[in-house]
C-alpha cells in the first residue's frame, strides 16, 4: 500500500505538534509497534531532542501570547518537520518519491499550522487563560491519537486528519474577526510600549 495516507496524517499532525509526531513515531519504531518507522526517527539523539522540545512546547503552548510567539517561530519549523518526516517515510517504503512525499507532508503541515496559529490568535482575544490550556491539551491528544491510529490504520487516519483539517480551515474563516481584534490589540500594546520607552 502507498505510504501517502501516513505521510498526509503525519503532515497534518506535524502542523499541530511536530515534536510529538517525531517522538511518537520514533517510540513506535524502537518498541517494535510500528514496523515501517524509518531508522532515523528511532535514533536515541533524535528521540531525546524531540522529547525535550515536546516538553518545551507543552509549557509554552498553554501560556497566552507566548503560544502565539511560539507559533510564529514554528511557521518554518512545522512545515519543514512535516516534509522531513514525509520524505523519510517515503524512503522507507519505496512506494512513492521522497520529493512528492516531502511536498505533501510539508504543505499539509503548513495548512494545519495555519489553523492552529489562527485559532490561538482568536482564543488570545479572550481575557481568561483557561481556554488556551484546554485547546492545547486537545491539540496534543488529537495529534498524538491520530498519529497512533495512523500506524495501524493509515487510510482511516488520513480521512480523520482530512476532516479535521477541513473543519479547522472552515472555523478559521468564522474566527477571522477575533483574529483581527487580537492583532489590533497587540499593535496597540506595542505602540504603548514604544511611547513609554521614549526618553522624557
Amino acid at each position: 500500500m502507498s505510504v501517502l495516507p501516513l505521510v498526509f496524517t503525519s503532515g497534518w499532525a506535524s502542523g499541530v505538534n511536530a515534536y510529538a509526531v517525531v517522538l511518537l513515531l520514533g517510540l513506535f519504531g524502537v518498541t517494535g509497534v510500528g514496523d515501517d518507522v524509518p531508522g532515523t526517527l528511532q535514533r536515541p539523539e533524535v528521540l531525546i531532542v524531540a522529547g525535550v522540545l515536546f516538553l518545551c512546547e507543552a509549557v509554552a503552548d498553554k501560556i497566552p501570547y507566548v503560544d502565539s510567539l511560539w507559533d510564529s517561530v514554528h511557521t518554518v519549523v512545522r512545515p519543514l518537520a512535516g516534509a522531513w518526516v514525509g520524505a523519510l517515510l517515503a524512503g522507507q517504503s519505496g512506494s512513492v518519491s521522497d520529493v512528492a512525499a516531502g511536498l505533501l507532508g510539508g504543505s499539509t503541515a503548513l495548512a494545519s499550522h495555519t489553523v492552529k496559529a489562527g485559532t490561538r490568535m482568536a482564543v488570545n482575544a479572550s481575557p481568561e487563560p483557561f481556554s488556551n490550556i484546554v485547546l492545547s491539551v486537545a491539540e496534543d491528544l488529537g495529534a498524538g491519537g491520530v498519529v497512533a491510529f495512523a500506524v495501524f490504520h493509515p487510510v482511516a487516519a488520513a480521512v480523520v486528519a482530512g476532516v479535521l483539517l477541513a473543519g479547522g480551515l472552515l472555523a478559521l474563516v468564522f474566527l477571522f474577526s477575533r483574529i483581527r481584534r487580537f492583532l489590533r490589540r497587540r499593535a496597540r500594546r506595542r505602540e504603548a510600549r514604544r511611547i513609554a520607552s521614549r526618553p522624557r
